[in-house]
């Protein structure tokens, strides 16, 4: 089997269907071997729980959830098609795209340094530039922070399922034997990821009339959010 990236550029996708579109593709294209491919399925399961919870009709403040997942995910696909054409990646992403094809790695590993590049980093700028494109002002107790907080919950039920199937199902795929990371699981936190990334997203906030304090602070975020992802996929010994 090769390891060659599957082709798979698309436009930015406009909706969350269209995201969720483009994730399955990816679900279906990416082979075992990449470890691309478990990062996209804990995100993918992810993104579903969120529509779930939109077309339910329990947003307070639509369309704020929805608009910041479909930003949110191109932040992603952007990522992919940039390392698919060999361009660079910002520090947060480069980890998980090059170690992609390493084995010593446990798919859980995969899906953690992406999750964490994606909401260390990407989520906090997405709820800025969503929140400006709607006018409103992202702030603690807003019914935009209600909408985003509401989730969690969801969120974490998705990710203990999918983590509990990365550290079990997903090794019978890859066909060989990877060092438990069972400590791994347990560590790192979607709740309190994206707990963090609010705010983050207030800081961005406020420094957003500051153009080089907001540069150099999203630097300085996407160095250390980098550091992170290469801790997440250093590999265990068996």
């Amino acid at each position: 089997m090769s390891d060659a990236a599957p082709t798979l550029r698309r436009v930015s996708a406009k909706t969350l269907d269209e995201v969720l579109a483009r994730l399955e593709k990816m679900e279906k294209a990416l082979p075992p071997s990449d470890g691309v491919r478990w990062f996209n399925r804990l995100y993918l399961d992810v993104t579903l729980a969120v529509r779930d919870y939109c077309r339910a009709g329990k947003p307070k403040a639509p369309p704020f959830l929805e608009d910041l997942d479909v930003y949110f995910g191109n932040r992603y696909f952007d990522a992919f098609d940039a390392a698919a054409a060999g361009k660079p990646l910002p520090h947060c992403w480069a980890p998980l795209f090059e170690d992609r094809h390493e084995k010593a790695i446990a798919p859980l590993q995969f899906a953690l340094a992406g999750m964490n590049a994606h909401i260390g980093h990407d989520l906090a700028i997405g709820v800025v530039d969503t929140a400006q494109a709607l006018g409103v002002e992202p702030t603690s107790g807003s019914p935009q922070h209600a909408d985003y907080d509401a989730v969690n919950v969801i969120l974490k039920s998705t990710e203990a399922k999918t983590k509990q199937w990365l550290l079990t199902g997903a090794i019978k795929e890859i066909d060989r034997e990877v060092a438990p990371v069972d400590d791994q699981a347990a560590i790192w936190s979607i709740e309190r990821a994206r707990d963090a990334a609010w705010i983050r997203a207030e800081v961005l906030w406020r420094l957003r009339d500051h153009r080089d304090l907001t540069d150099a602070y999203l630097a300085a975020l996407d160095s250390t959010v980098g550091m992170e992802c290469r801790a997440l996929l250093l590999a265990r010994g068996l």
